[in-house]
């Protein structure tokens, strides 16, 4: 088998010199490069094409979660982090392995030979069914099906990368298969259901006011009748927002009106 492509994205400094270290003579691993923040990360992965990536978990700027997110290229995933509360969720995530830091030359020596047999295996894989899927779209799935409530959203337009806080989003629209997000920066597309927004973002503060809205409670201006027992929002930057029945109701047990 060919050397093994590797980039770490790795926000501290002697973590991402420990994990150089463990690499060293180690003639099956090639490291493409090494960065401290999700972003140079992202940018690296889609053009150097790695195989595999050893990823921080929590990350300032943009989180190793919220990374997969929204990569183009799938390598293999190595994830790294101090906090042992994601273990769980990161095998759950069908990740290679889990390294906590600070882990011994054992123990990522382990990860390596896992890794190893990961990549073989998807090797075989993709010889007898053309099949080339890593664990990244696991990964996403397994994000969707999670019960943790969204702080912000990462979306990918026009080659760059928008971190939104759900407290900035006036309100969302479906389209099809993606959701319109709607801010006072301007509009985002993110391939999304209406269904992931309405169980992962906080429902004392957005409410699924029509079938294809969902509403910033914080960002309305006031309610007005419209069409018979139809209501519409108006929010704070002007936009309409239509209200249906079973909304309105929603609308009211929330705002207690």
């Amino acid at each position: 088998m060919k050397a093994i492509s590797i980039i770490i994205v790795e926000d501290e400094k002697p973590a991402r010199d420990l994990i150089r270290a463990y690499l060293e003579g180690n003639t099956n691993i090639n490291l493409l490069g090494e960065y401290d923040n999700g972003f140079d990360g992202l940018k690296a992965i889609n053009e150097l094409k790695p195989d595999a990536i050893f990823l921080d978990v929590q990350m300032p700027k943009l989180t190793g979660f919220e990374m997969l997110e929204v990569l183009e290229h799938q390598p293999e995933v190595v994830f790294t982090t101090a906090y042992d509360q994601y273990a769980i969720q990161a095998f759950e995530q069908n990740a290679v392995d889990y390294l906590l830091k600070p882990f011994s030359r054992d123990r990522f020596q382990e990860a390596i030979g896992k890794l190893e047999s990961r990549i073989e295996s998807r090797i075989e894989s993709q010889k007898d069914t053309g099949n080339d899927r890593t664990g990244i779209e696991r990964i996403r799935q397994h994000l969707a099906e999670s019960e943790e409530k969204l702080h912000r959203v990462v979306i990918k337009k026009s080659g760059k990368i928008h971190v939104i806080s759900t407290g900035d989003i006036n309100y969302l629209e479906a389209q099809d298969d993606y959701v319109m997000i709607y801010t006072n920066e301007g509009r985002y597309l993110k391939q999304q259901t209406m269904k992931y927004f309405e169980k992962h973002l906080d429902s004392q503060q957005f409410v699924r006011v029509h079938r294809s809205y969902i509403a910033n409670i914080s960002h309305i201006e006031r309610i007005e009748p419209y069409e018979k027992s139809n209501f519409i929002l108006i929010l704070k930057d002007g936009n309409k927002v239509p209200v249906s029945r079973n909304g309105m109701q929603v609308l009211k047990e929330n705002l207690d009106f």
